[in-house]
């Protein structure tokens, strides 16, 4: 079984039988979360896309509450080791791929810019793509749209696309990206937070209807979904 958990704005939960991970954690300053950092002293792995504000504002809090593994590109796990003495940290880049507990996270391309919060170069943006068990879990993370999403992520059980639109593709673009990638199932991330990124969830869910072949899953902040292993999904 995984469950995917959406904890408001580009933050997930992933869990499995052997790991509990975390992908962006953003809470304190997040309008929408319900959570916060000392809410996950279990979590197993910590994965940061790029180095945002809005996507590492509580990786520090909740690694030193949990002693998780952080993953990341090289510049951003370079700079929290420095800045936070970490010492559990795989450095990684796009094209990688790295064991996370019963399973395995290849970072992927994404078209997105990265910088820390104090302004240092925080490397390439990036996606994943987990396996764990017989299922693929893409995380699309902050992008546009491009055609080679489908080389990278083509016929993955589910696809986690942002549709927020001004700072990464929107509903129109995500509604291609999904035809590339054909996935089973199809969750909607960062969108909703603020202003700029709102976004009608149930007319994007009519949208992936009309004109894809997969089932769209629109969640609450703090609902889940659960991928069963006979893969019913």
């Amino acid at each position: 079984m995984i469950k995917l958990t959406w904890l408001s704005h580009a933050s997930w939960l992933i869990e499995t039988k052997d790991a509990r991970i975390l992908l962006d954690p953003f809470f304190a300053d997040n309008p929408k979360a319900e959570v916060k950092a000392e809410d996950f002293s279990d979590i197993t792995h910590v994965l940061v896309s790029h180095g945002h504000a809005d996507h590492v504002g509580d990786v520090a809090s909740v690694v030193k509450h949990s002693g998780a593994q952080l993953i990341a590109t090289w510049e951003i796990a370079e700079w929290f080791k420095k800045n936070h003495g970490f010492e559990d940290v795989v450095a990684m880049n796009v094209g990688g791929n790295v064991p996370i507990g019963d399973g395995t996270a290849k970072m992927v391309p994404a078209l997105h810019s990265s910088s820390l919060p104090d302004g240092s170069y925080g490397g390439s943006a990036a996606g994943f793509l987990m396996k764990f068990e017989t299922f693929r879990v893409y995380f699309a993370c902050d992008t546009a749209y491009y055609s080679d999403m489908k080389w990278y992520a083509g016929g993955a059980d589910v696809a986690v696309v942002p549709i927020g639109d001004v700072f990464t593709m929107g509903i129109h673009d995500s509604i291609e990206a999904i035809k590339l990638i054909e996935p089973r199932v199809v969750l909607p991330t960062h969108y909703n937070t603020w202003p700029p990124i709102e976004q009608d969830a149930a007319a994007w869910a009519n949208k992936v209807t009309a004109e894809t072949d997969a089932k769209p899953v629109v969640l609450k902040v703090g609902q889940s979904h659960t991928l069963e292993l006979v893969r019913g999904l």
